[in-house]
């Protein structure tokens, strides 16, 4: 089979494609709406890229704000280097991405690891946040907790063990065209989840050279951090909590993370906090209920219409 090309991801759509240099790499982002209204960044997660905020691109675009969706590092068109997949890099990169945009914040949301990231840089970059919308990840040091003391999240979060094995899980991304991928989202996700086109593109996505592995190197990190001083130190700097406005949503079938994991992240947030459960959805809420989502990002005091120019 041939390699497959970062092309790939480059979905035709009604948004423009581009490239933004950011804390020293190359990333790529889809954008829609003026480009002098309020940016929204759109963090995505695993085992996806930008193209899971197509919905809310279009949505937030039309309501007058300036959406971007980047491919994180490592992922999609996005540059993938050998290093740098720590939570620390990865934050930063999110915070030069906003500066890099032309804006001196932004409102910012995040799915499973763009949710990590939107916490940790609402946290680490708290200039560069005016308000927070979290999908599927509860506050990273709530997770903890959960993994401690419950059983059945341990459980749930058991493709994390297997993907500390050195290139057996890279392998298992990358057989049968991407399988592994396609089976991931319909184990964590609601019923119905992937359509065809959703799972086929993403498969497809993790094909680009380099992709799988750089994918797993954020999970391998968060496990090997544990015992190190930068990672002892990163639990640290989370337990500054957040202190902007900030909604969460959460579906109350997700299989990954489990709902009732998702309570109890407000503990960490100073400022207005609400948490949404969506039932009937599982792992990907801004995908299998594109509206409910978007309803909250914008009637929840995340990104008030008046603010829009």
């Amino acid at each position: 089979m041939p390699p497959v090309e970062e092309s790939v991801v480059l979905v035709d759509g009604p948004w423009t494609h581009r490239d933004v240099t950011a804390n020293g790499g190359r990333f790529h982002v889809a954008e829609y709406g003026p480009a002098d209204g309020p940016l929204v960044l759109l963090l995505h997660g695993f085992p996806e890229f930008w193209w899971s905020w197509r919905h809310q691109l279009i949505a937030l675009g039309e309501a007058g704000y300036r959406a971007v969706a980047p491919d994180l590092r490592g992922f999609g068109a996005s540059d993938k280097p050998p290093r740098g997949y720590d939570a620390y890099t990865l934050s930063s990169d999110v915070a030069g991405m906003v500066r890099a945009l032309g804006a001196r914040d932004a409102f910012l949301v995040g799915s499973d690891w763009g949710g990590v990231l939107a916490w940790t840089v609402a946290t680490l970059h708290p200039r560069v946040v005016r308000s927070l919308a979290i999908v599927s990840m509860p506050h990273p040091l709530r997770l903890r907790q959960a993994v401690i003391s419950d059983r059945r999240q341990r459980r749930a979060l058991s493709h994390v063990a297997f993907f500390q094995i050195p290139r057996a899980p890279e392998g298992r991304l990358l057989r049968d065209d991407g399988a592994y991928v396609g089976e991931l989202m319909r184990r964590w996700g609601g019923p119905g989840f992937p359509d065809r086109e959703t799972e086929t593109r993403c498969r497809a996505a993790m094909q680009v050279p380099a992709a799988a592995h750089c994918a797993l190197e954020c999970y391998r990190w968060v496990v090997r951090s544990r015992t190190r001083p930068s990672g002892l130190r990163f639990l640290r700097l989370l337990e500054r909590g957040v202190h902007v406005p900030t909604v969460q949503v959460h579906g109350a079938l997700d299989t990954c993370l489990l709902p009732e994991t998702a309570h109890g992240s407000g503990a960490w947030v100073d400022a207005p906090y609400e948490l949404q459960i969506l039932d009937g959805v599982g792992h990907f809420p801004h995908e299998e209920a594109p509206e409910a989502v978007t309803a909250a990002l914008l009637e929840h005091g995340l990104l008030p219409r008046e603010g829009a120019r």
